[in-house]
């Protein structure tokens, strides 16, 4: 239940707010905060109002599960409870700690001084849900810090300490401890001075000229908005943001109605629906279905890694980011050589670009134990094997740790394909055997699936889920199959995507195409990225193993002229020497060309639609098969593996999101459509039954 504690510190009203887990403005919060508001005013012996958060945070802000609800417009609102705070006849002044972010960062905004310890985080994060500030924020801000910095904050939506606020007058005083204490010093004061200052009575820009400094405003206006348009296309709240803060210049109330009206409009968009949903689908993902809350977890201090190849020293990085002792085994002292060198190259590279110290680089490098030896593992708590994808080659790896790990070590596999129940029985501890995928590159890209083979423990899948958090992954649980959620779903992808240049697009219209609707990469670039090479040792095993699957084998005559992708200077594209720059080569042209004679397959114009719905719909029905057969939890998982993984746009909200929008019944009709087409893959478009029972019914994968 929300609650507002009320005490007294002398002459001083402390108010805390108690709302977990993030001290959020739900109605009721907002009913029992003006009511503690106005018993503190009415308070003969108090002098000042000091609002604080219980726990670790201030507050995150506005409860998002009410946007669209009528609980989010129900008296009172917000933008009320901002109002009785700032017309209050004694000071309020906010303690911050911890962090205060959206509605609760526009909560102290509206208070009449303010004061935050140097570590908390604040910031105004709501472009990041497809919306901007809508309580003030874009009006309050800029008069607290400045057009250029209030800008940095909103259009961003990122977090910054308040240490690096310290200028300007969004905070009173900035304090290493006690900012309660430090937030009653201050509240009496404003009281003993008769001092209630309100940020909506200052001026934006103070110009030293003399001049109202409107003409460099409207410049670096300009300069944002065209930043904003190339930095981020189709979202409409980085440019509505924009628009909102260069209405503060003026007029305080028509700013705020203009905030207002603003963000009502953004709230409707299919990009904040689509975005929303990705927020909810990341919190989502943490819930383990069948491994309660409560589930006891084991320590992890020191983490194994077996291969010190890209992978395996991208994988021990993420471990040594959060101050765990990692022992990194190769079986060659030149290939363990390369690995740490490759490590320390990461580093300093972060360094030279001002994200770590050359202090923390040693730090973390002092953290790398570097060993030939397999008996170095033993201590461990959980190892990560990073080798070759190959069954025979993981069988000696985990015969090898299931011999020297202690007793309650958790092994873990890196595999991206693999039947981790083979693996798991490799090994006399199948209950202690997960599936960890990183994605490459490992210390950058988010996300992990979790691999939850038929013998893992909860407790095994809670301790991981956890790590997963303390390393700053986004976790997503996959039962065993080939390819498990991501790259099972990729693979069809993939086809179709060669299918289109069989049937007559090129390469580069199909990367194009896809890249102009939002995907990070084209699938051709991608996979000239990753090894072309990779691809095509997992399509000769699927030839073997699911002769019933038509796949196109022109990718198999590029990769028999030895073009690898960027490794090798030439792929699906060529690339000069030192450059990643992707160009068009004549060569692949004549290659597609020949390759369409030999299989007697005309060209035919190929539109980007076709493209897109060809290469997202298989995306989508691989999708239904997979929570047809319970691979993934729920539908919004789905979601978020091709978020946080595979480059997919968050303002499309992922696969399944995206199918949602388009509705479930038209989905299944146009692969019917694609069923029907000539020489098409009729057995794969085929709704599958998961999709199809939705469509019947006119429901949402995320209805189900």
């Amino acid at each position: 239940m929300p609650k507002v504690h009320t005490r007294l510190d002398v002459d001083v009203a402390v108010l805390t707010l108690d709302n977990p887990p993030v001290n959020g403005f739900g109605l009721e919060q907002r009913r029992l905060l003006i009511e503690a508001l106005d018993a503190a005013a009415a308070d003969p012996a108090v002098r000042g109002i000091v609002v604080t958060g219980a726990g670790a945070l201030f507050s995150g802000g506005a409860d998002i599960r009410e946007f669209g609800k009528p609980e989010m417009i129900a008296s009172p609102h917000l933008l009320d409870v901002l109002q009785v705070a700032e017309s209050s006849p004694k000071p309020v002044v906010a303690a911050i700690h911890g962090t205060c972010m959206g509605g609760g960062l526009e909560f102290s905004l509206a208070c009449h001084g303010r004061v935050a310890l140097a570590g908390a985080l604040v910031g105004l994060p709501e472009v990041k849900l497809g919306l901007l500030p809508g309580s003030g924020g874009t009006q309050r801000l800029p008069r607290a810090l400045g057009l250029a910095r209030a800008l940095d904050l909103i259009v961003s939506g990122e977090p910054v300490p308040a240490a690096q606020l310290r200028e300007g007058a969004l905070f009173d005083a900035v304090v290493e401890q006690d900012a309660v204490g430090a937030a009653c010093a201050l509240a009496r004061q404003l009281a003993q001075a008769g001092l209630r200052p309100r940020l909506r009575e200052r001026p934006v820009l103070d110009a030293p000229d003399g001049s109202d400094g409107s003409a460099a405003a409207q410049e670096l206006l300009g300069a944002r908005r065209e930043a904003a348009r190339r930095q981020y296309p189709r979202q409409p709240a980085r440019l509505h943001a924009i628009d909102a803060v260069a209405a503060s210049l003026g007029d305080f109330d028509a700013g705020m109605e203009l905030e207002r009206w603003l963000f009502f409009a953004l709230l409707a968009t299919p990009e904040s629906h689509a975005m929303r949903h990705a927020f909810f689908a990341e919190r989502a993902a943490a819930h383990v279905r069948g491994v309660p809350a409560d589930t006891p977890v084991r320590p992890v201090r020191l983490v194994g890694v077996v291969g010190a190849g890209t992978m395996g020293g991208g994988i021990a990085m993420n471990f040594l980011n959060a101050g765990l002792e990692v022992v990194l085994v190769e079986a060659r002292q030149e290939a363990l050589e390369r690995g740490l060198a490759t490590v320390r190259a990461n580093y300093e590279a972060s360094a030279r670009r001002g994200r770590l110290s050359a202090e923390q680089v040693e730090q973390r490098m002092a953290l790398l134990r570097p060993s030939l030896d397999f008996e170095a593992l033993a201590s461990c708590d959980l190892i990560i094997e990073a080798v070759f994808e190959d069954l025979q080659v993981k069988r000696q790896v985990f015969e090898r740790l299931d011999a020297v790990a202690r007793e309650g070590a958790i092994l873990a596999s890196n595999t991206s394909t693999l039947d981790l129940d083979a693996i798991a029985a490799f090994t006399r501890r199948p209950a202690d055997v997960v599936g960890m995928h990183f994605f490459s590159p490992a210390n950058v890209m988010k996300l992990l699936e979790v691999v939850r083979g038929r013998q893992t423990s909860a407790q095994v899948l809670a301790t991981v889920m956890r790590l997963a958090r303390s390393i700053r992954k986004t976790a997503v649980v996959s039962g065993v199959c080939d390819g498990f959620i991501g790259n099972r779903m990729l693979e069809h992808y993939g086809r179709m995507a060669h299918f289109l240049v069989e049937e007559g697009a090129s390469p580069q219209q199909v990367d194009r195409a896809l890249e102009d609707w939002g995907m990070a990469m084209g699938p051709f670039r991608m996979s000239d990225l990753a090894g072309n090479d990779i691809g095509w040792a997992i399509r000769k095993r699927r030839y073997a193993d699911k002769p019933q699957v038509r796949y196109s084998r022109l990718a198999d005559r590029l990769c028999e002229l030895g073009r690898f992708g960027q490794k090798t200077g030439a792929g699906w594209y060529r690339y000069e020497s030192g450059s990643r720059e992707a160009l068009p080569d004549p060569e692949v042209d004549a290659l597609i060309r020949q390759y369409r004679h030999d299989i007697g397959r005309v060209a035919r114009a190929v539109s980007d639609r076709e493209i897109v719905e060809r290469c997202i719909y298989a995306l989508v029905n691989e999708a239904a098969r997979i929570l047809e057969e319970g691979i993934a939890q729920r539908a919004s998982d789905i979601d978020m593996v091709y978020l946080a993984g595979y480059g997919f746009p968050v303002w499309r909200g992922g696969p399944l999101m995206w199918a949602d929008m388009q509705g479930s019944y038209m989905a299944a009709r146009r692969m019917r459509e694609f069923a029907a087409q000539p020489g098409a893959d009729a057995d794969f478009w085929e709704p599958a039954p998961w999709l199809a029972r939705l469509a019947a019914r006119g429901a949402g994968f995320h209805e189900a």
